[in-house]
């Protein structure tokens, strides 16, 4: 019961969704996205259910 290459890349990739959103969450407090208000969100509202998934798929991948 380890990691394996295909949970660490789901780990990995939950990662750097969360610190996506993290980022769009700063970037649209600031009051002026560099990349503009609606791209900003679009990036937020798909990289927070992303991270979920992928940080679950890591963890039933390496359950099995």
């Amino acid at each position: 019961m380890g990691m394996t290459p295909k949970s660490g890349l789901f780990l990995g990739l939950s990662c750097v969704a969360a610190i996506a959103a993290v980022g769009s969450v700063f970037e649209l407090t600031s009051g002026a996205p560099d990349w503009g208000t609606t791209a900003t969100a679009i990036i937020l509202a798909l990289s927070v259910p992303l991270s979920g998934a992928c940080f679950y798929a890591a963890v039933k991948n390496s359950e099995s």
